[in-house]
């Protein structure tokens, strides 16, 4: 019989192992996740209101600032369990604060849009003060690895001392009562702060983290983003059969929204994100900060089908071309940056860059058709069907290239 009366019981934060077969997301990160779908769920939204009011640069402003605020603390916890997770009743209950951060900071999404459109100041008390808890119960897990892991120590007070003085910076912007320009020029220095800190927490020791665990915990936000996607196809899908009931255009936007979503999803996992990064453990910011885009996009491209359902309905204040724009910038930035992530990650492929500029090529021109008249749904189709083509080509043509790559990186590790 064990002496140890709870299953949970503490234990040493000494590290994982770094090549740990078989290793897996947990159903407690699984369930942390599930915070991030409702605080992507509540900026695209407010996004895609703000842009059919066609307030675009309060929307725009207030999306960038909550993607950062949402993606960067999820991006900070993934790497530390990857590293540290100890599955300890103490580790669990510090996430567990770390869950009512990301709650609290998603109450704050809508209060801190309504106040950049009405420009007086910036409503982010509850916002900056959910981002705070997060950061704060982070810092409690790098100081009690540093306790427990001798070889990091270093490594990991820097961390917790680094986190700690700049979340004294986010809780003055929490404080101060604010105009947007002086908000966001005392956040601008906390951005950088914050981005620069593992890169410098980690200049002479490594944390442990699992690359394919790692590679596991990306695809899974992707897909949690992706969602969002789905959720705007729905709603724009019943915009259309409220006004219209069933018809040509209804069944084109079901199908439209859908295929962007399964779209972006095989564009994401064309790339072994998992080996890539297991065989260049030294681009892992490169790896971690790249995504930030990718997920932000992601979401906006669910925003931009709740802007096209906004402007079916008639209760948007934009034109068809802005509405297909909507969709196709955040596309175009998703191609764009997978094809960076791609090209540092695996090789220079000069067919799948050209690919991607034709991908660009064909959103621009959707939204030319757009603005020559051509309708909503038929200029998704144009979107989708740019997916797609990238997509037959990289299969056809990418594959055997990627894999030559991998091939060597193996041999040279």
């Amino acid at each position: 019989m064990s002496s140890n009366p709870l299953r949970h019981a503490l234990s040493r934060m000494g590290g994982r192992d770094p090549h740990e077969k078989h290793r897996a997301a947990t159903p407690l990160e699984l369930f942390f996740d599930l915070t991030f779908v409702i605080a992507f769920g509540v900026a695209g939204s407010q996004f895609a209101h703000q842009i059919a009011e066609a307030h675009f640069g309060a929307g725009l402003l207030g999306f960038s600032f909550a993607m950062f605020a949402v993606i960067w603390a999820w991006i900070n916890f993934t790497w530390f369990a990857s590293a540290y997770d100890t599955d300890d009743w103490v580790f669990r209950v510090v996430t567990m604060v770390q869950l009512l951060g990301v709650l609290i900071l998603a109450m704050g999404i809508e209060p801190m849009f309504h106040s950049l459109v009405e420009g007086d100041h910036v409503d982010n008390a509850v916002m900056v003060g959910g981002y705070v808890i997060m950061r704060l119960a982070l810092v409690f897990q790098w100081l009690r690895a540093a306790r427990q892991d001798p070889a990091r120590r270093r490594t990991c007070q820097r961390y917790a001392t680094y986190l700690g003085v700049v979340q004294l910076g986010w809780i003055a912007v929490l404080i101060i009562d604010a105009d947007i320009l002086t908000t966001f020029l005392v956040a601008a220095p906390l951005f950088i702060l914050e981005m620069a800190t593992p890169y410098a927490a980690e200049r002479s020791m490594r944390t442990p983290w699992h690359a394919h665990h790692i590679a596991e915990r990306y695809g899974l936000l992707a897909i949690i983003a992706l969602g969002e996607c789905l959720i705007g196809a729905i709603e724009t899908l019943r915009a259309i059969v409220a006004l219209h009931g069933w018809s040509v255009d209804a069944a084109l936007v079901g199908f439209g929204g859908t295929a962007l979503a399964f779209s972006m999803w095989w564009i994401y996992f064309i790339l072994p994100a998992g080996p890539a990064l297991h065989f260049q453990r030294h681009r892992s910011f490169f790896f971690g900060y790249a995504h930030m885009p990718i997920f932000a996009a992601i979401a906006a491209t669910g925003a931009g089908l709740h802007v096209a359902a906004y402007y079916v309905d008639h209760e948007a204040h934009i034109s068809a071309a802005v509405a297909v724009a909507s969709i196709a910038v955040p596309v175009a930035l998703f191609k764009v940056s997978l094809t960076w992530l791609f090209s540092i990650m695996i090789c220079v492929d000069r067919t799948v860059i050209a690919v991607a500029a034709g991908v660009v090529a064909a959103l621009a021109g959707s939204v030319g058709l757009a603005t020559a008249g051509v309708s909503v749904p038929i200029c998704l189709l144009v979107v989708v069907l740019a997916l797609g083509v990238s997509i037959v080509i990289d299969e056809k043509r990418g594959i055997e290239r990627m894999n030559a790559a991998l091939e060597q990186m193996k041999a040279g590790a």
